[in-house]
C-alpha cells in the first residue's frame, strides 16, 4: 500500500521514508513475528446499538423481543424489537396475521402462544433470555458456537456475552471456558442471570433485582479484559449489611468556639456524644447570606453526616487540613497562628480539641506551654522561720540555689515555647517543586521560594 501512494505532491524524502519504514516492518516480522498486533476485532456494541437504533449488532443476539431499559434519572422505557415484522413477512405471514402476532407480543412480552405462529418458526425468535411469560431461550453453548464460527475471520477477540441462567453451576461455567478454549476463542465474557443487584435492561417492568436480566452493555471492554474477571458467580444477599447512622440524642452536650481568619469571624459548634466524641458540627459565619456562609453550612452538614456514619475524625482531619484558598491569614488562636483557609482552621481546631498531641503536631497545631509569669512559685507553702543567724544564712543560700534552678528551668521551657511559635508550618511538607529548576521549594511567608535558583511562587 505504501508503494501505491501517488508521488504527486509528496516530498520525495517523505515518500522514501514511508516505504522504507514498512519494508522494515515486513522484514522484522518475517524474522521475529508480531506480538500484540490486531487487524480486526468485534468491539462492544451494546450502547452503540441503542445510538444507531439497531435491534442488535455484531454477533450478539437480542436480550428479548420486549425489554425494559431503566433510566439513570428515574423511569424506564419499553423497547420492542423492530425486526419482528420483517421476519414474519419473510416467513410468509400476511399483514393481518402479522398485526395479530404483534399485538399479542405487545400484551404478553413473548411470541410463544401467539395466534397463527407455527412451532417450527419459534427458534427464529429465540433470544438470550427467557421472556417474562415464555420458556424458550438460546442455550449458552449456542453463544459459544456462534463465536467459534466467527473467530477464524477475526484477528483479535470478540466482545460477546455468554449469557447463562441463574441456575448455572460452577461446573457449567468451567465447561464454557474449556469448550471456548477448544474452539480457539481469544476471550470469553460470562454473565450469570441475577448476579447483579441492579441491571440496565430487564425483561420485566418490575424493578425487583431477582427478576432482572442483563444487557449486552455488560460486555463493554470485555474483549480486552482477563477472562477470569468476567465471571460473576454469586448473587448479592438480599439482607446484606447496610451502613448504620449513629444519631445524637435530642439533648446533647456541645462545645462552641469563636474564631477569626483574616478578619472573617465565625463560630464553630460541635455536638458531642455521651462519650465525649464529636457527632456533628455547625459553622456559622458573621455575614449571613454570603457565599462563604452558605458553603460552610453545607460543608458542616456533610461532615456531620460523615461523623455519624462512623468516618474517623482523624481521616477527615488528614484530608482537609492545609487546604489553601481565600480567605486565609492570621487567626486569633495562639495554637493556630495562621490558617490557609477556613476549612484548614476548622479541622486543625477539631484536632486540637479531640485528637492526641502527636496527631495535633502532625497537622501544625502549636501547644501552648507555660510562660515566665505562669511558673509555680509555691506561694501557698509557708517558708521556714530562721531561729539563728546561722539558720538565716543557710536559708538564704538554699533560696538562692533554688531560684537559680527555677530560673534555668523556666529559661529552658521558654526557649522551647518561643521556637515553637515559628513552627506553625513545616517548611517543605506541602511545598511544590520549582517550575524553573525542579528543586523542592520552601515556605516564604504565604508563598514559596527556591533555595537553588532563587525563583518564587509570587512573593518578592
Amino acid at each position: 500500500a505504501a508503494y501505491e501512494i501517488s508521488p504527486e505532491g509528496v516530498p520525495a524524502d517523505l515518500l522514501f521514508e514511508s516505504r522504507k519504514a514498512w519494508d522494515n516492518v515486513v522484514d522484522t516480522a518475517r524474522a521475529h513475528g508480531l506480538r500484540n498486533s490486531q487487524i480486526s476485532v468485534l468491539a462492544p456494541t451494546g450502547t452503540i446499538s441503542f445510538l444507531m437504533d439497531c435491534d442488535t449488532t455484531g454477533v450478539e443476539p437480542d436480550i428479548a423481543l420486549v425489554k425494559y431499559k431503566w433510566l439513570v434519572g428515574g423511569g424506564m422505557i419499553k423497547i420492542v424489537n423492530q425486526s419482528i415484522d420483517e421476519a414474519l413477512t419473510r416467513l410468509g405471514y400476511d399483514e393481518g396475521q402479522r398485526n395479530e402476532i404483534q399485538a399479542y407480543i405487545d400484551e404478553t412480552d413473548t411470541i410463544e402462544g401467539a395466534p397463527h405462529i407455527q412451532d417450527e418458526h419459534l427458534p427464529v425468535f429465540d433470544c438470550a433470555f427467557k421472556a417474562k411469560n415464555g420458556t424458550r431461550t438460546i442455550h449458552y453453548m449456542g453463544h459459544l458456537r456462534m463465536m467459534g464460527a466467527v473467530q477464524p475471520f477475526i484477528s483479535g477477540a470478540i466482545s460477546k456475552t455468554v449469557n447463562m441462567p441463574h441456575e448455572a453451576t460452577v461446573e457449567d461455567v468451567e465447561e464454557v471456558y474449556m469448550e471456548g478454549w477448544k474452539m480457539g476463542l481469544k476471550a470469553i465474557a460470562i454473565y450469570r442471570d441475577g448476579s447483579k443487584r441492579q441491571q440496565a435492561l430487564t425483561t420485566s417492568k418490575e424493578s425487583d433485582s431477582k427478576k432482572a436480566h442483563t444487557s449486552d452493555d455488560s460486555t463493554e471492554e470485555k474483549a480486552a479484559e482477563p477472562v477470569a474477571a468476567s465471571v460473576p458467580t454469586a448473587t448479592v444477599a438480599p439482607n446484606a449489611a447496610a451502613p448504620r447512622r449513629r444519631r445524637l440524642s435530642d439533648e446533647r452536650r456541645a462545645v462552641t468556639h469563636r474564631f477569626s481568619v483574616a478578619s472573617h469571624k465565625g463560630y464553630i459548634t460541635v455536638g458531642l456524644y455521651d462519650d465525649g466524641t464529636p457527632g456533628e458540627i455547625f459553622i456559622t459565619m458573621n455575614k449571613e447570606g454570603s457565599v462563604i456562609s452558605g458553603l460552610m453550612d453545607a460543608f458542616a452538614t456533610s461532615t456531620s453526616i460523615a461523623l455519624q456514619y462512623g468516618v474517623p475524625l482523624q481521616v477527615l482531619v488528614n484530608k482537609f487540613v492545609h487546604m489553601r484558598f481565600e480567605p486565609s491569614g492570621f487567626t486569633n488562636n495562639p495554637n493556630i497562628r495562621m490558617a490557609k483557609s477556613i476549612i484548614d482552621y476548622v479541622f486543625r481546631w477539631m484536632a486540637l480539641k479531640f485528637l492526641s498531641p502527636e496527631a495535633q503536631q502532625r497537622v501544625g497545631v502549636n501547644l501552648e506551654t507555660k510562660s515566665l509569669e505562669e511558673v509555680d512559685t509555691n506561694e501557698d507553702t509557708p517558708a521556714p522561720v530562721a531561729k539563728t543567724k546561722e539558720d538565716e544564712g543557710e536559708q538564704v543560700k538554699m533560696f538562692a540555689a533554688n531560684m537559680k534552678v527555677a530560673v534555668d528551668e523556666v529559661k529552658k521551657e521558654t526557649t522551647v515555647d518561643l521556637n515553637s511559635l515559628t513552627m506553625t508550618f513545616d517548611n517543605t511538607s506541602d511545598a511544590p517543586a520549582c517550575d524553573t529548576c525542579g528543586s523542592i521549594m520552601v515556605r516564604n511567608a504565604a508563598c514559596y521560594k527556591c533555595l537553588n535558583c532563587g525563583a518564587t511562587s509570587g512573593c518578592s
